[in-house]
């Protein structure tokens, strides 16, 4: 289908959509006659002010923004009650979030832009970066945020001008802005408990002191975690104090938080086809509730090639330990001139632990792929599997755990201690010329960080159950009797991972942008960024060692000498866009946006030699908007195209323990279409749809790989991203309005592990269920079903498995990571 027949097809979905939501309007419309219910919360929402992806003296709400946004309010995230960043972000359209690994280290995948984790949008906090790198290299931004009721609500800019406002924003930013304190004392306290073990307390105080204004809040919680993993998996909290000052004309404020906290993280399962066609755990492993994690892996003395030993801890997870500090002014120097400053600077240490299958095969297949061994073990006939904890113990290669499978997975752990400053500070006029206004800003951002990078790994060899345990490879005569143990302590190959360096990086942007109010009705807006960013480092070189057995064979570990990089980068984005407001609720907009990711010292921390591109993108959108009290609409029709995306497809070698790579470029194209509406035709029902229609395309993708195949993946579907995703939330208002009641249902179209499309992720449903009762004004009862369905979709199969061509292609047992099973929660907070 060419380009010009798709965007008629989505323009034609988009009318129909329209048209819909007349009819729909009209029915709200004849509803209202029958029974008024117009609120003061519905006049709120109709006047939402947007703070996010925009500067400026005056006002905008939501309804006459050129770009697309979403809200989700305070009450709106408690009914949702997301159990991670990417969780909160759900009801975004054009957004594809996958949250099945825990509460961090998520993915999400913004209008066809080719990155993973959160390479594509920036996460704000109070309208600045809460790392001015969100994907720095093993360090995903929501690592080291988390919601709690210290945060009033969210805004979520989708493409349009993200990219002139903020770094690394070519997709969107996600604005988490705090709750501020009132004229008179306020606060809540909100304890909940879960079926895995969680307990949580939630608190926000704020009060006036003289003439300046204090909270505290923060949470702690302790939970074991949906997949247990046999210890404690989440564990810890945050703790932030706000002091602000209002005076004449501006603002102060000042905030401290330190967040010490340690998540699990879940990493694929076991899974097959079955000959019904149903894709579910294998044999002895539970789907919904399991994991490879347990006790026999949470605690390893790993050999290193210096004779040292690497203590590996996965109770820690991934452990941060962040203090962050911001200072924000805000001041109207004069009539018509506003003045903003704020700085934010980051103390963060992070400890990232995990389990990673990297290859699963079964038992019989293993020991056949290694019989060569029996020769090193004289009086030898054959090859066994015995547990490590239990070394009598001899592992049925045809029916031990239901089975017969065997992992080799590696115990990784990474440790990376980063030390961030961040400036941005804007002047901004508003001028009359004649009939027309402008409202223009100049922005100027310095970003400074360093960071320091080692990580080690070694591979084990497990069996395949909830929590599994560790397997030796030894030889046997014809007996049985053993010969010789070829491993020692499950594992199979000691270092087969070791990086060591660090780095600093410096960042200066200046930007322009201005609102131009040509008629009361017609408004144009525009910016431009201009950046340049500079890179130094070094990077220990490796060597392999040999210390003598089969595990120790291969160990890699630095030489000490260091290659270094320094590199600058500079690049400038823009923006155009256009509003045409019919009236205060409703609208036309378009925008054409020049986007681009600068490179960071992610891409160096393994590699001093590497050459990153600017990844360049360009991004339109066209959308109508319409806000009443019964009925909301907001149709994007939007076209991404990224330029020169870069790949390393990485596969394990589970003879030799190696990871090889592969490197392959290409451009994507994308053409979708955005819904957003609410719909309340009656008191006690509404409802809100968000869906998401696209069609994501690698342009260009062929490549010759290392066996000199051609390969053509030219026209494919953009790995992990389905081209259909729809959301909807009914929601019932009962018993005069004291009990709430939703479902949200949630689906995703089918999706590919890998660029050539070999490997398919079925589509899906997943439908969570809330409740909110008032017991009185102050007290109120919330309770969660997740996943109530146990559905077992997959949200990603095995990345180290390839993801250009995966080695999963045609297997019908293999590794992939479904959503969480099924599990309940129960709040009560109270409010004074």
């Amino acid at each position: 289908m060419s380009f010009h027949s798709k965007f008629t097809l989505l323009a034609s979905v988009a009318a129909a959509a329209l048209s819909l939501g007349a009819l729909a309007l009209g029915g709200a419309a004849f509803a209202q006659n029958a029974a008024p219910q117009a609120t003061a919360a519905d006049a709120d929402a109709a006047v939402e002010i947007i703070v996010t992806g925009r500067a400026g003296t005056g006002k905008r709400t939501k309804a006459e923004t050129s770009y697309s946004v979403t809200n989700i309010n305070e009450e709106a995230l408690r009914l949702q009650a997301p159990t991670s960043v990417t969780e909160a972000l759900k009801s975004v359209p054009g957004f594809w979030v996958e949250a099945s690994g825990g509460e961090a280290s998520g993915n999400v995948r913004a209008r066809g832009v080719p990155v993973d984790g959160y390479g594509s949008i920036t996460l704000l906090e109070d309208g600045i970066a809460v790392a001015h790198d969100p994907a720095l290299g093993y360090l995903n931004v929501d690592q080291v945020f988390r919601v709690d009721e210290t945060i009033d609500r969210i805004e979520v800019v989708r493409g349009g001008p993200s990219a002139v406002f903020y770094s690394n924003a070519p997709a969107g930013a996600v604005n988490f802005i705090p709750r501020k304190v009132g004229e008179v004392a306020s606060g809540l306290v909100k304890a909940t408990v879960g079926q895995d073990g969680l307990f949580r307390t939630d608190f926000w105080y704020g009060a006036p002191i003289g003439d300046w204004k204090a909270s505290i809040g923060g949470f702690y919680r302790n939970e074991t975690g949906v997949r247990d993993p046999g210890f404690t998996g989440n564990k810890g909290g945050q703790l932030r104090a706000t002091l602000s000052r209002d005076f004449d004309r501006g603002n102060i404020s000042f905030d401290v938080k330190r967040l010490d906290d340690t998540v699990v993280f879940y990493t694929g399962i076991p899974m097959r086809t079955y000959e019904t066609g149903d894709i579910k755990a294998v044999p002895g492993f539970d789907g919904n509730y399991g994991t490879l994690t347990g006790p026999e892996t949470s605690m390893a003395d790993m050999k290193m090639g210096d004779g040292s030993i690497y203590h590996y801890d996965n109770t820690l997870g991934t452990q941060v330990k962040r203090t962050q500090l911001t200072a924000h002014f805000d001041f109207e120097v004069a009539d018509g001139w506003k003045l903003k400053s704020t700085m934010r600077y980051n103390d963060t240490a992070t400890q990232r632990n995990g389990m990673y299958p990297n290859t699963l095969l079964s038992a019989a297949s293993f020991l056949d792929q290694n019989k060569a061994l029996i020769a090193t073990a004289p009086g030898a006939t054959a090859l066994q599997l015995r547990y490590n904890s239990t070394p009598t113990q001899t592992y049925d290669t045809r029916t031990q755990n239901g089975n017969g499978l065997v992992t080799v997975a590696g115990l990784r752990g990474i440790t990376m201690p980063v030390k961030e400053f961040m400036s941005d500070n804007q002047i901004s006029h508003r001028f009359d010329l004649g009939s027309q206004t402008h409202d223009v800003t100049f922005g100027a951002y310095f970003a400074h960080i360093d960071e320091s990078f080692s990580r080690y790994s070694s591979s084990y060899i497990t069996d395949v159950q909830d929590n599994a345990r560790l397997l030796n490879l030894v030889a046997v005569d014809a007996s049985g009797n053993l010969v010789k143990a070829l491993t020692e302590n499950g594992v199979w190959r000691y270092g087969y991972e070791w990086e060591n360096a660090s780095g600093e990086q410096t960042t200066y942007a200046a930007y322009l942008a201005d609102e131009w109010q040509i008629t009361p009705d017609l408004r144009i807006d525009g910016g431009v960024r201009w950046e340049t960013m500079t890179a130094r480092g070094r990077v220990e070189q490796k060597k392999t060692v040999n210390l003598g057995t089969l595990n120790t064979s291969q160990i890699l570990m630095g030489n000490g000498t260091f290659a270094t990089y320094d590199q600058t980068f500079e690049h400038t984005t823009w923006t155009l866009g256009a509003n045409y407001q019919f009236d205060k609720r409703s609208g036309l907009f378009a925008r054409y946006t020049s986007a681009a990711r600068m490179p960071s010292l992610g891409n160096y921390i393994t590699n001093a030699t590497a050459k990153p591109t600017i990844q360049t993108m360009d991004l339109g959108e066209a959308g109508y908007k319409f806000r009443s009290n019964a009925f909301d609409l907001y149709a994007t029709l939007f076209w991404t195209q990224y330029h020169n995306v870069a790949f390393s497809n990485y596969k394990f070698d589970v003879i030799t323990g190696v990871s090889t790579s592969e490197a392959a470029f290409a451009d994507t194209e994308t053409l979708g279409l955005e819904l957003e509406a609410t719909w309340r035709p009656l008191t006690w029902f509404d409802m809100t749809a968000t869906a998401t229609i696209e069609d994501p395309q690698y342009k260009g993708l062929t490549y010759t790989d290392s066996a000199n195949h051609l390969q053509d993946y030219d026209g494919n579907q953009l790995i992990r991203v389905p081209k259909t995703s729809l959301r909807v939330v009914p929601g019932f208002n009962l018993l005069d309005d004291h009990l709430r009641l939703q479902a949200a249902v949630e689906y995703e179209g089918e999706r590919f592990v890998d660029t050539a499309n070999s490997v398919k992720l079925p589509d899906y449903t997943a439908i969570n269920l809330s409740a909110r009762y008032y017991v009185t004004d102050d007290l109120s009862l919330y309770a969660y079903i997740d996943n109530a369905t146990n559905s077992l979709g997959l949200t990603e199969g095995n990345p180290r498995a390839g993801e250009l061509a995966s080695a999963d292609a045609g297997a019908n047992t293999f590794i992939a990571r479904p959503l969480l099973g099924r599990n309940y929660r129960l709040a009560l907070m109270y409010k004074f």
